[in-house]
């Protein structure tokens, strides 16, 4: 039996159309910017007429983008990969033991999501210096994996405590020993929580700008975000310019949450039950 369609309905319709309509307006604003020419001197809020892709193709070459966003996505893909390996191997002793070291353990990491990163600036500077890693992407990956250990571990191991242990005991019964119950039963399980994981620290490390241009500042490394900020100027920024390299920097990252923007739901509830 249909519900039936009431004015109630009709009323929460449109209000979720008025929300995504707010949604898509800074998007909008966004495009209409980048398909202005370069001398407009239109106000920002008028429309773009006759629109041009001109800046599109100048900020590709001007920025060299191209290896900006292989550098993107390098750091992003190396970050990621990492972060689940190792998250997912620290969050399943800390969730299927019970003993008191565990529970101590699982606090440390939490304790991570506390500290704001600006305390290590300094150390981990000197640290990369010492070890010959500025200027090097790894610099940026081992950073970014270590500031998002602490979140990601949280979430696997929420997730696995609300996993029954059915299919773990029937591996250990087969021969199994913990890892290798770990790599072929317990980690595909995970894909939920994984697909949180990934999506989430994907999008976070892909815009980070702060840790690249501190990083690689200097070296013939770049990444996507920095390489937009070369447009901004003392005395003048190039809004066209910057607002198309941002159209393309962004789009990698959004084909990405789309297609697994139906894990995130599904990771924070296994996540948040605990």
């Amino acid at each position: 039996m249909h519900a039936r369609y009431t004015w109630r309905t009709l009323l929460r319709e449109m209000s979720l159309i008025l929300l995504a309509l707010l949604f898509l307006m800074p998007i909008a604003g966004l495009l209409n910017v980048s398909l202005k020419p370069q001398n407009s001197q239109t106000s920002t809020l008028s429309f773009a007429f006759p629109p041009t892709f001109d800046n599109y193709a100048t900020a590709w070459n001007q920025a060299a983008l191209g290896p900006a966003l292989a550098n993107s996505f390098l750091v992003t893909a190396l970050s990621v990969v990492l972060i689940v390996a190792f998250a997912a191997m620290a969050a399943y002793p800390l969730a299927r033991v019970t003993r008191g070291w565990s529970r101590w353990t699982f606090f440390f990491f939490i304790g991570g999501l506390l500290l704001p990163a600006q305390l290590a600036l300094l150390p981990l500077y000197a640290t990369m210096r010492d070890l010959g890693l500025l200027g090097s992407l790894w610099s940026v990956i081992l950073i970014n994996v270590g500031q998002q250990m602490p979140f990601s571990v949280f979430l696997y191991t929420m997730f696995l405590r609300e996993m029954p242990l059915d299919y773990e005991e029937a591996a250990l019964l087969d021969g199994c020993g913990p890892l290798r119950s770990f790599t072929t039963v317990v980690f595909p399980l995970l894909r939920p929580v994984t697909g949180t994981v990934v999506i989430l620290n994907a999008v976070g490390i892909w815009n980070e700008f702060f840790t690249p241009l501190l990083y690689l500042g200097g070296s013939g490394n770049t990444t996507a975000p920095v390489a937009v900020y070369g447009f901004v100027g003392q005395f003048m920024s190039q809004w066209p310019l910057i607002f198309a390299g941002l159209v393309i920097s962004v789009i990698p990252i959004l084909i990405l949450y789309f297609a697994l923007q139906k894990h995130i739901i599904k990771g924070f509830a296994g996540g948040l039950k605990g």
